[in-house]
């Protein structure tokens, strides 16, 4: 029979375990670490970014604490630029680490406070320790992916990197143009651009000046390099998709998103490379709350109202499924979750509208999650062979 005072024994009987918290910053990092709350932390500060200086560091601390050298040692450090690498570096060397969401982490809510990298190197290790000790919800805890799975998020990233940044070089085209008085009509050929503005009359009927002429052309050079890009990008995720063909894994899940109407290479993509490939669920909440789509209520006496969607989750899944949304209630105008929506929302105004959308998108996430996990095709849903020739337009 296991009682307390056993718990306890077994407990004093493990090794003492170092925790390190790490305050990275782009010159130097400061390492705290201790035992527990009972001990004075060691704070020291290294080289930024340099792995072999902060491993040093460990065994120093190690011996300041007499632990022996082969002491587990668990760090905690803030998801930011550094990435995932220095992740990878603590484990290939047996070291724990927690790579923890910044938004989670709490803070004083006074209108001023002191904040240097050495107050929230101490912040995070006393966090830390809350942590270890059985305070799990203290912070929320990001999940690294391996290295693939990271490597094959960067096409789709790219892609939407690019098509932004045409947005803004077309609008940047238009402005200028519009303080001359030209203004350029919807479905306007930016292939032809060119040509038509060496004799471009401006408001007077004159032509434009030569040194404008000469940035529009470069903005142009631009518009077109970034079209070659994305082509490009398109092709290759075409590409990739159909050397893999109906094989298990991500390409079976994009295979079978695609066979929904409404659904191409690069909605398909982002939703398996950003979530259901590498990413274990165990309920629909789970999902919802990995994008940014469970609810956050307010309520303080008799005052309650709803704050609406959290947003914390990822934003590149959550920005297609709003699309995706959309071209559901055009493609499948008989399922079950369109006449939810037009009997729920679409009789309303726009702000309803753009609400049901959002409450269409996380039903629509949940429901191709058990799909692409071999679950039911949803209720109403068209389902045909996909042809990925034919979908790379989408």
């Amino acid at each position: 029979m296991t009682t307390a005072t056993t718990l306890t024994q077994a407990r004093s009987m493990e090794p003492a375990t170092l925790h390190v918290a790490l305050e990275l910053g782009q010159r130097t990092w400061k390492v705290g670490s201790a035992l527990g709350f009972s001990h004075r932390p060691r704070e020291r500060t290294v080289s930024g970014g340099d792995g072999a200086a902060l491993l040093r560091e460990l065994l120093h601390s190690k011996r300041r604490f007499g632990l022996p050298p082969d002491a587990p040692v668990v760090c905690g450090y803030e998801a930011g630029p550094e990435g995932f690498w220095l992740y990878r570096f603590l484990r290939a060397h047996g070291i724990e680490c927690l790579v923890v969401d910044a938004a989670s982490i709490e803070v004083n809510r006074k209108r001023r406070r002191a904040k240097t990298d050495r107050l929230d190197m101490r912040a995070l290790l006393r966090l830390l320790l809350r942590y270890r000790f059985g305070e799990r919800t203290v912070w929320r805890v990001v999940h690294v992916p391996d290295i693939a799975a990271e490597d094959r998020r960067h096409p789709h990233r790219e892609f939407a990197a690019l098509t932004e940044e045409r947005t803004r070089v077309r609008n940047r085209i238009r402005g200028l143009l519009k303080t001359q008085g030209v203004a350029l009509r919807k479905g306007t050929r930016w292939q032809t651009l060119g040509a038509w503005l060496e004799t471009a009359p401006r408001w007077d009927g004159r032509c434009l000046e030569p040194r404008l002429r000469e940035r529009l052309g470069r903005e142009l050079q631009r518009l077109a390099l970034l079209d070659a890009q994305r082509r490009a990008i398109q092709a290759a995720m075409v590409a990739e998709l159909k050397a893999l063909g109906a094989s298990a894994g991500p390409a079976a899940m994009m295979q079978r998103l695609i066979a929904l109407r409404g659904i191409g290479v690069q909605i398909s993509r982002v939703l398996v490379m950003e979530l259901f490939a590498w990413r274990d669920f165990t309920n629909r909440k789970q999902v919802g709350g990995c994008v940014g789509f469970d609810a956050t209520p307010y309520q303080s006496g008799q005052s309650m109202r709803e704050q609406g969607i959290s947003k914390a989750g990822n934003v590149w899944v959550r920005r297609v499924l709003i699309q995706l949304a959309w071209a559901w209630v055009r493609a499948h105008p008989d399922s079950a979750l369109t006449q939810w929506f037009r009997v729920r929302f679409a009789t309303g105004g726009r702000q309803q509208r753009a609400r049901g959308i959002v409450a269409l998108a996380r039903k629509l996430l949940i429901a191709l999650w058990r799909y692409v996990h071999g679950g039911p095709v949803p209720v109403g849903a068209s389902v045909g062979a996909a042809d990925v020739y034919v979908l790379a337009a989408h």
